[in-house]
């Protein structure tokens, strides 16, 4: 770890207030550390937007698995997609349903429409992919 600095923070009461209720919810020791996860995600974030930054994402889509052909053309999406999918776990929610989590990993750009595809693909009735920096830069 390279040599600490300090600040000095002024903040409203109201919102120091909350933002100890979250550190205390969150289970933070202290409210330095805080600081220090919530300025290193925006910079996590920040960094993933970037279309050539290398970022890992986890992709959440559920689905009717009776919808004609939709399993198939999932999974060739996928496979045409198989240098950025490193894995991914099914689950039968019910009779009808099924959750497919992916993990897509590569540059930004790719990793996002690859998801995108994915998740706008006819007869996906829920998706939700959540991208971040690979941690390197942090």
């Amino acid at each position: 770890m390279s040599e600490l600095s300090r600040i000095g923070v002024a903040i409203d009461s109201g919102l120091l207030d909350r933002f100890d209720k979250f550190i205390a919810e969150r289970g933070y020791e202290n409210r330095s550390e805080a600081f220090r996860d919530l300025i290193r995600d925006q910079l996590a974030r920040q960094a993933a937007e970037d279309p050539e930054a290398p970022v890992i994402a986890v992709v959440s889509m559920v689905y009717d698995h009776h919808t004609r052909l939709l399993s198939e053309k999932l999974t060739e999406m996928q496979h045409a997609a198989f240098h950025a999918v490193h894995s991914t776990l099914h689950i039968h929610l019910d009779h009808d349903n099924c959750l497919e989590v992916l993990v897509l990993r590569g540059k930004s750009a790719q990793v996002r429409r690859v998801a995108n595809a994915l998740i706008a693909t006819k007869g996906v009735k829920y998706g939700q992919v959540t991208v971040a920096a690979t941690g390197a830069h942090l």
